[in-house]
């Protein structure tokens, strides 16, 4: 078993690397330079455990407004796609229960992930193939202005999913699994 440290560390190689050097998140390379990110790795392997933190994390947020982020990684957890994207669901839903719908938003991010209509080898998938199961937990408000200030928002999938296409399934892999 990976020490905490370890996987926090592999996770913002990976977000260097790949997500803010590919330019998959355009927003993303002034909060890791801020080092406004709180990374939280979750040991449990059930639901229930991963959805107590998920409110925690709000929690933080809500005390926290220097940390523009959080990422709670599962590295124990959710290795099926399907069991995270019912995680995914959860979380989606307890935001709402929990009142933080229009506050908070989650990305969904997982070593498998797999778009609805694509197939496995597909290199577009590496846009939210990640080297943990995650959940990322983002500031409506701040998504917001961000989005305000960049001219083509809208474009932002299409062009990560060209590009991943562009460089290919094996490239996409390699530049991946190097952050761990």
């Amino acid at each position: 078993m990976l020490p905490d440290e370890k996987i926090i560390e592999q996770t913002k190689r990976w977000i260097l690397d790949v997500v803010v050097g590919c330019n998959f998140c355009p927003f993303a390379a002034k909060v890791v330079k801020q080092q406004a990110i709180h990374y939280f790795v979750e040991n449990g392997s059930t639901k229930q455990a991963g959805l107590q933190t998920f409110i925690r994390e709000c929690t933080r947020l809500d005390e926290s407004p220097q940390i523009e982020t959080t990422i709670i990684l599962f590295p124990h957890a959710f290795e099926k796609f399907e069991d995270y994207l019912d995680l995914v669901d959860l979380a989606e839903s307890l935001l709402k229960k929990e009142g933080y719908e229009g506050i908070y938003q989650v990305a969904s991010f997982h070593p498998n992930y797999l778009f609805a209509g694509t197939d496995a080898d597909d290199a577009a998938n590496f846009t939210n193939r990640s080297v943990y199961p995650m959940l990322h937990l983002l500031r409506e408000d701040s998504i917001e202005k961000a989005l305000e200030k960049y001219p083509d928002a809208a474009g932002i999938p299409e062009r990560n999913i060209n590009f991943a296409r562009e460089k290919g399934l094996v490239y996409m892999e390699m530049l991946r699994d190097g952050c761990l």
